[in-house]
């Protein structure tokens, strides 16, 4: 047996993320809701497990994404009305975000689509195999770093 070229695995991947924001898609669209794409998810997952307004600095840190990437995000959120920026009263280069009424108001959506988003990915797959193909992909994860 053969081994997979790369440009195999990084297209299952990239076949696999597309299907994945799809079906995210299509549930936001169902929902009513409006102003989100699945990339958003990051932003939502952090800010639903704080308890007050944060550094945009920590959101950063947090996703492992650049600077400007998450700020693109938050300002479309705030223009949409799911999170506030606030200045930081310590400290003045820094900015705070949160969520607003509206962006805690699908905190129910959002948990209802991880479980469906979940339930699919995993289909009947037997959870030593679930585990072996989260480590494999953190190899992969970790070589393209390298």
């Amino acid at each position: 047996m053969s081994t997979p070229a790369p440009r195999n695995v990084i297209d299952q991947i990239a076949k696999i993320r597309e299907a994945a924001n799809l079906l995210i898609e299509r549930e936001l669209q169902r929902r009513g809701i409006t102003g989100i794409v699945p990339a958003h998810g990051l932003v939502f997952s952090f800010l639903f497990r704080q308890n007050e307004a944060i550094p945009i600095k920590a959101l950063v840190q947090q996703s492992g994404r650049v600077k400007s990437t998450v700020t693109g995000m938050i300002n479309t959120l705030e223009k949409h009305g799911y999170i506030y920026k606030q200045n930081c009263s310590d400290d003045a280069r820094s900015t705070l975000i949160g969520l607003t009424e509206r962006g805690n108001a699908i905190r129910r959506d959002f948990e209802e689509i991880s479980v469906i988003l979940e339930k699919q990915v995993y289909g009947e797959m037997l959870q030593d195999d679930r585990e072996c193909l989260m480590k494999l992909l953190s190899v992969i994860e970790n070589n393209l770093k390298a």
